[in-house]
C-alpha cells in the first residue's frame, strides 16, 4: 500500500478550497499532522461560532462527497469489510483494518461519501458504521440482547456458547459485542459484563480470584502472586486475600474459593459445622476425613482441635459430639 495515498489524495481534493476550510477539516479529522479538535475550540481561533464551524465542515464534506468516484476503491474496501464483519464494525476496528496509518484520512473521505451509516458514539456503544439501517437497527438488536443474555446467565460465555442465543454468523456476533461499552472480552476468550472482575479485573484481589478460576485448586499465596505476574508482591497478595470473603484460607498461606465449598473459620470451626450438620456424634476417623477434605493440615491437628472440651465431648461408644448439643 502507497504510503499516505489518501492524504494525498485529500490535498488534492481540497487544492481549490480557502485556507480557512482546510483547516478546520484537518482539525476536525486530525489529519495533515493536526490533532482532532471539538467545534467549540476552532471557532474560537478563528473568533467565529461552533455553528458555524460546523457549517463549514458540512459544506467542505458535501463539495466532497460530489467527487466520490475519485476514491471509489476506498469506498469498495470499505464495503467489501462491512459485509465480511456482518454488515457493520467499530469505527476504530474498521478502519485499522482499511489502512491504520491513514485512519483519520480515510474517515474523512468515507464520511463524505455518504455511502455508508455511522452511528456516533455514546454512553452504551462506541462508535460504529454500517451498510445501511437493517444493519444499524441489527447491530443494536444482537448488541442489547447479549447484555440481556448475561445479566440472566451471571457467567462469562465464549462466543460458541453465545451463539445458541443468536441466529447469526459467529463474525456477525463479534462485530455486535464489539460496539458495546458494556460488554468486554478477557484474556481467555469469554466474554461478559464490563463491571464483572473476571472480565474487567482491576485490583489484585481480582485478579488473584481469575488465577483461582483458571487453576481451580487451592494456592498459596506466593504462588498466586507469581501467576499474577507484573511484579505483584507476595505480602500483598496475602493481605488482599486474607480480607475478601471470596477466599478462605485451607492451610498455612494456602487458600481457595470459597465457591468450591470451602467453609470459612478456624479448624474447630470446621469440626463443629461438620458435626452439626452430621446430625449424629461421629467417630474420629469420620471427623478427620471430612475436615481433611475442608483444610490443608496434619491429621494430628485435627486431633488437637478435637480434644478442645469447650466445644466438643465424648459420648459412651467414644464417638464426639458438640457440646450441648448431645446433652440436651
Amino acid at each position: 500500500m502507497a504510503k499516505a495515498r489518501y492524504q494525498n489524495l485529500i490535498n488534492k481534493l481540497l487544492k481549490d478550497f480557502s485556507e480557512r476550510e482546510k483547516e478546520v477539516i484537518a482539525r476536525r479529522f486530525g489529519f495533515g499532522g493536526k490533532e482532532k479538535e471539538p467545534l467549540e475550540a476552532i471557532g474560537r481561533d478563528f473568533g467565529i461560532t461552533r455553528e458555524r464551524v460546523r457549517q463549514i465542515q458540512e459544506s467542505v464534506l458535501a463539495k466532497i462527497g460530489a467527487r466520490k468516484k475519485e476514491f471509489k476503491g476506498l469506498l469498495e474496501e470499505c464495503k467489501k469489510i462491512l459485509k465480511k464483519e456482518g454488515g457493520f464494525k467499530k469505527e476504530d476496528v474498521l478502519f485499522e483494518k482499511l489502512d491504520g496509518k491513514e485512519k483519520n484520512e480515510a474517515i474523512f473521505l468515507v464520511t463524505a461519501s455518504k455511502e455508508f451509516i455511522k452511528s456516533r458514539a455514546n454512553e452504551r456503544f462506541f462508535a460504529f458504521w454500517a451498510l445501511n439501517d437493517k444493519y444499524l437497527n441489527l447491530a443494536f438488536e444482537i448488541a442489547e440482547k447479549a447484555y440481556q443474555v448475561f445479566q440472566e446467565t451471571k457467567k462469562p460465555l465464549s462466543l460458541k456458547e453465545l451463539r445458541n442465543y443468536f441466529g447469526v454468523r459467529q463474525q456477525t456476533l463479534r462485530s455486535a459485542l464489539e460496539i458495546s461499552r458494556l460488554i468486554l472480552k478477557n484474556d481467555e476468550e469469554l466474554y461478559g459484563l464490563k463491571e464483572w472482575p473476571e472480565i474487567n479485573p482491576r485490583t489484585i484481589k481480582d485478579r488473584a480470584y481469575l488465577v483461582f478460576k483458571k487453576i481451580q485448586t487451592p494456592l498459596h499465596f506466593s504462588r498466586v502472586a507469581e501467576l499474577i505476574g507484573k511484579d505483584c508482591l507476595p505480602q500483598t497478595v496475602h493481605n488482599e486475600l486474607i480480607k475478601d470473603p471470596r477466599f478462605v484460607l485451607v492451610g498455612r498461606g494456602i487458600y481457595a474459593l470459597k465457591e468450591w465449598g470451602y467453609i470459612e473459620g478456624e479448624v474447630k470451626d470446621v469440626i463443629a459445622k461438620v458435626l452439626k450438620e452430621s446430625g449424629r456424634p461421629l467417630t474420629k476417623e469420620e471427623i478427620v476425613e471430612k475436615v481433611l477434605e475442608q483444610r490443608m493440615v496434619k491429621k494430628a491437628t485435627v486431633l488437637l482441635n478435637l480434644c478442645n472440651k469447650n466445644y466438643f465431648k465424648r459420648d459412651s461408644e467414644g464417638k464426639y459430639f458438640l457440646k450441648g448439643v448431645q446433652e440436651a
